[in-house]
């Protein structure tokens, strides 16, 4: 883990995200920061849907980092986020990638981390530049469900799309999870590990590696939102931007992420 990542650890907030936009607004960010909340009370999701934390059963947390690129340059940073997370769950738990993916961990394009077809976490990316001379600061914040996957299901809202799933799941015998600290810090280490080769090479480096954990790939998918009429088709990975390439009728469209639901065709 880099040196000069802050770690901040707080009981409530409401969102890490917001207090850490709060400070790049106000030019109060300097090193990159890592701030933690075991409970937020209106933590957030994409599109301003609501992610429910519960204290105990969920690890929440924000970073912010510097990038030297300028926001468009960013395109796929929340896929390899996800990427990160899986290489931070595996170790965290001592349990290699190969063997998650056999157990159905995998990614949903572009933000969500899935346990066979159910929902474990969610990643939200933002922020920007104050100026064009300045670094462009990205507030990466992470839900992530831990344990008691019945009990998070009880507090979704009934037309939920996903089941909830949770860590404990992927561990061997029923054992349990470790520490929460422990894996927030495995997954800080993972995030900048992540990010400097990102900054260095942009999602073609990743662009493969992303295609490996695709919950979606080869399956008939509905994309819907953004104000646009529903597109249909076959999912078939991502671009070296990391937008989401759809077969339909013997051509392939892209689709670059933004206010937009994936589903899989019923």
């Amino acid at each position: 883990m880099s040196p000069n990542c802050i770690l901040e650890r707080v009981a409530t907030t409401k969102s890490t995200n917001d207090d850490l936009l709060v400070r790049w607004r106000a030019g109060e960010l300097i090193d990159p920061v890592a701030r933690m909340a075991h409970e937020q009370t209106a933590g957030k999701g994409r599109a301003g849907r609501v992610w429910l934390s519960t204290p105990e059963n969920t690890l929440c947390f924000s970073l912010a980092h510097p990038f030297q690129k300028r926001p468009n340059e960013l395109s796929g940073l929340s896929l390899v986020i996800g990427l990160a997370v899986i290489a931070g769950i595996a170790a965290a738990l001592g349990i290699s990638e190969a063997a998650l993916h056999r157990q159905g961990l995998r990614l949903k394009w572009p933000n969500d981390l899935l346990i066979n077809n159910a929902k474990l976490g969610g990643i939200l990316i933002e922020g920007g530049q104050t100026n064009p001379s300045s670094p462009t600061w990205m507030v990466i914040g992470l839900g992530l469900n831990l344990r008691n996957a019945d009990a998070i299901q009880q507090d979704l809202e009934v037309n939920s799309a996903f089941d909830a799933a949770a860590l404990d799941q992927l561990m061997p015998d029923q054992a349990p999870i470790p520490d929460t600290e422990f894996i927030w810090l495995k997954l800080i280490e993972s995030f900048e590990n992540h990010i400097v080769q990102f900054d260095l090479h942009g999602f073609s480096h990743f662009q493969h590696h992303w295609k490996q954990w695709d919950a979606y790939d080869g399956q008939a998918v509905c994309i819907s939102g953004a104000g646009k009429e529903s597109a249909f088709g076959i999912s078939a990975g991502v671009d070296s931007n990391g937008a989401l390439l759809l077969n339909q009728n013997n051509k392939t469209i892209a689709i670059h992420a933004g206010d937009v639901s994936l589903r899989v065709q019923s």
